[in-house]
């Protein structure tokens, strides 16, 4: 029998189960291919014939005139952490003097049972689960490249140690910790809990007995077939891969008899019933049901949902600076004007106020004060019309820019309102303002002696007056800048 196409890929590979690992099963097949003394007698070629006997390849018999036929080849079907014994260990565990720990009692008592009901069905296959000492002097030792002479480094010395396994948590240092910050004398193991990521895992390696017939038993014809480990997380690391629809795996024995072996592994895990899986549905949506009333516990029942069929708008702005005024020491007193049509806000809700009086610095050619005086608010916008004709009216702000003089008198200086951005995001605006004023010196006179000065009745002739009159041509008008930053502004609608 001949394999051409054998995997060449050892690497592990990753899977991700939401099933108990308990249910994992692999089915492996090992089988013997050829070995070195088949070739032994090899006839010199003879004139004209330039092709080998077949009789040549013929196995030669045992001393006992035939092999078995169990030993040519085995296939077994193997559970997560399931202890199949090998040749060895029957050895050892049948002299109880060689049995110390409570696990080799216990591998004792289950070898006897197995050979009360007829021995074990394994032969050359068997497995190291995670509590076997195999698998602690494994990770020791392992290597970290394929290089033959490896020198291990300094990272490798120092996680050598670190046990990745699946361990009881005690509380052998955590209550220290939640009264004592410092621990001024770090034990081995506090720094391994505490500096290393350790992720809990339980490992298992899936072995084979290579020894010549009638030789097993022997530590150094022990070769790995599978290695498998799992987290906490569900995460399945199996190396090398399951076969699948790839061909064999091989391993060549080292000594005098080179023997070659092929191995396949797959997965032999039993596919759900309709009734589990349906029941597993449920007990998921259950579950889920369960952590959504819990998030939602955590919620509250104070947060307000949108009504359908509304907007609402969220504003967080500042008043930044102001800027080209006339006299010092300047406050700005705005408010929000929201339309009349089906424009709304809450009753606690205040749509106006006044930042505090600053000092100006120069700028240039400027005088410049600087507020930074935060405000917020929201509205919201019934929908009555869904024609794209009934575009709500969008909100107002009004600034009003005054002074103070060294009597704390009031002075305006100037006028302003700017329509809100109608976009969410992070929005500068500039709000230029205007002052009526009197022409002549005697008004300004008064200004600066008296602080009185024309003022407007209703500000909302700043922008669009309720009532439109025509001016008196004796009145002119005097311009500034305040500067509004509006951020955060966030409509949102349901």
């Amino acid at each position: 029998m001949a394999e051409t196409a054998w995997s060449t890929d050892t690497g592990e590979a990753v899977y991700r189960s939401r099933d108990p690992v308990r249910n994992l099963r692999l089915r492996v097949h090992l089988q013997r291919i050829t070995s070195s003394n088949f070739l032994r007698y090899q006839p010199a070629a003879q004139p004209g014939k330039d092709l080998i006997d077949l009789a040549t390849f013929r196995p030669h018999p045992t001393a006992s005139g035939h092999r078995s036929e169990e030993e040519e080849e085995e296939e077994v079907v193997i559970g997560w952490q399931e202890k199949l014994f090998s040749q060895f260990e029957v050895d050892l565990y049948r002299n109880e003097a060689a049995c110390q720990s409570p696990l080799d009692h216990q591998y004792r008592q289950e070898i006897l049972k197995l050979e009360d009901s007829g021995g074990r069905k394994n032969r050359r296959i068997f497995t190291y689960t995670d509590s076997d000492r195999y698998t602690n002097v494994e990770e020791h030792c392992q290597k970290m490249t394929t290089a033959a002479r490896e020198v291990p480094s300094f990272l490798v010395e120092r996680m050598a140690n670190v046990r990745r396994r699946r361990q009881d948590r005690r509380g052998m240092e955590g209550g220290i910790l939640k009264s004592r910050i410092v621990t001024w004398e770090p034990s081995e193991e506090f720094v391994r809990n505490n500096h290393v990521i350790n992720t809990p895992l339980q490992t298992m390696y899936i072995m084979a007995d290579l020894g010549p017939y009638g030789k097993l038993g022997y530590k150094k014809y022990e070769h790995v077939l599978c290695t498998l480990k799992v987290d906490s997380n569900g995460v399945i690391t199996v190396k090398p891969d399951f076969t699948g629809l790839k061909g064999p795996y091989r391993i060549e024995t080292e000594g005098e008899k080179q023997e070659l072996w092929k191995f396949t592994v797959d997965n032999a895990s039993s596919l759900a019933q309709p009734e589990e899986e349906e029941r597993e549905q449920r007990v998921f949506k259950d579950l889920y049901g369960r952590h959504k009333e819990y998030l939602s516990s955590l919620v509250g029942t104070d947060f307000e949902m949108t009504v359908p069929g509304a907007l609402r708008l969220f504003v967080n702005g500042e008043v930044v600076s102001a800027q080209g005024y006339e006299y010092d020491n300047l406050y700005v007193h705005f408010f929000v004007e929201l339309p009349a049509t089906n424009w709304s806000s809450p009753a606690f809700q205040q749509l106006s106020g006044i930042t505090q009086t600053c000092a100006t610095k120069s700028l240039g050619m400027d005088k410049v004060a600087y507020f930074s005086y935060p405000f917020t608010f929201e509205a919201s916008f019934l929908h009555e019309d869904e024609s794209a004709d009934a575009l709500p009216e969008w909100p107002v702000l009004y600034c009003e820019v005054l002074s103070l003089d060294f009597w704390q008198r009031c002075r305006v200086e100037g006028y302003g309102a700017v329509v809100l951005p109608a976009t969410p995001g992070s929005h500068t605006l500039t709000v230029p303002t205007w002052r009526p004023m009197e022409l002549g010196t005697v008004a300004e006179l008064r200004r600066f002696f008296i602080g009185g000065c024309l003022e407007l009745e209703d500000l909302s002739y700043v922008r669009i007056p309720g009532t439109f009159k025509i001016c008196s041509p004796r009145m002119g008008g005097r311009m500034g800048v305040t500067s509004v930053w509006c951020w955060g502004l966030e409509p949102t609608e349901a």
